[in-house]
């Protein structure tokens, strides 16, 4: 059954966010950056983001990243309200809607709140099919020239639910780990085929950066650069969207990661 109660909504919202606050809690996390700079929190972080992961391992970032300055778009469908509440409860802004259908509203307030935050987006939420890239994303990252970040994550043999997207449920005390790349820049003006290169290439790079987090969660291998990953909330996050960061790098120079490519060396702040 689901809940229509505003009151039976914001009840089982606090009670999974203290669920999943907790349980997220026990998490041996770590990740590998292509440049640590395009983490919200990191203290060189410069301009507004489009953060992008499977819809199937949102609990990690909402867990992590909260009151970071980032606003999530999520389905205007009523199995999204919980979502909602939830979100917002974790320090995330929060966008309704679609970046096409029946999004012009939603596509107002995401160019509204690009101009003061980051945004991140499920592509491939919230119904599939699953790591299916859609491509909205694509489409505000070339209107509105913000980059792109490509996100995996994966867990240690997590349990997955029997939904559309194998909901990744992370066992208590296991390894989780993220597989991030460089701010990848979007084109203007993109024609239909040139939406649909730059789509086609963001599904091959995040599900080859899920693969490999997933992959590396399993085998418990140490890896050279990479760093612990913690819930770091930053009062500078507040600021750091709204200052001129780099365009970002071609996604066909982005599409070496992890093939010999050195990591980007930042000095410390």
């Amino acid at each position: 059954m689901k809940l229509q109660s505003p009151v039976a909504i914001g009840a089982t919202s606090l009670v999974a966010t203290a669920a999943i606050s907790h349980w997220m809690s026990t998490l041996d996390y770590a990740v590998d950056y292509r440049d640590p700079t395009v983490d919200p929190v990191h203290p060189l972080y410069r301009g507004a983001k489009i953060f992008v992961f499977w819809h199937e391992n949102i609990l990690m970032p909402l867990v992590l990243r909260g009151h970071s300055n980032t606003a999530m778009l999520l389905s205007r469908h009523t199995d999204a309200n919980i979502l909602d509440r939830v979100a917002r409860m974790m320090g995330f802004g929060v966008v309704r809607g679609s970046t096409f259908h029946g999004g012009s509203a939603a596509l107002r307030e995401l160019a509204e709140r690009a101009r003061r935050s980051n945004l991140t987006i499920t592509p491939d939420g919230p119904r599939g099919p699953r790591r299916r890239l859609a491509a909205g994303c694509v489409f505000l990252a070339s209107t509105l020239q913000i980059p792109i970040v490509a996100m995996g994550f994966g867990y240690q043999k997590p349990w997955r639910l029997r939904t559309w997207d194998r909901f990744a449920i992370p066992r208590p005390w296991s390894r989780a780990r993220a597989v991030v790349s460089r701010a990848i820049a979007i084109p203007e003006q993109l024609d239909r085929d040139g939406v649909e290169y730059h789509r086609a290439g963001i599904e091959r790079l995040l599900c080859r950066l899920s693969d490999e987090a997933e992959g590396w969660a399993c085998s418990g291998e140490r890896r050279d650069g990479s760093m612990r990953l913690r819930k770091e909330p930053s009062r500078r996050a507040t600021h750091a969207a709204c200052l001129p960061g780099e365009p970002g790098v071609p996604l066909e120079e982005e599409m070496v990661f992890g093939r010999g490519v050195p990591r980007v060396h930042v000095p410390a702040a």
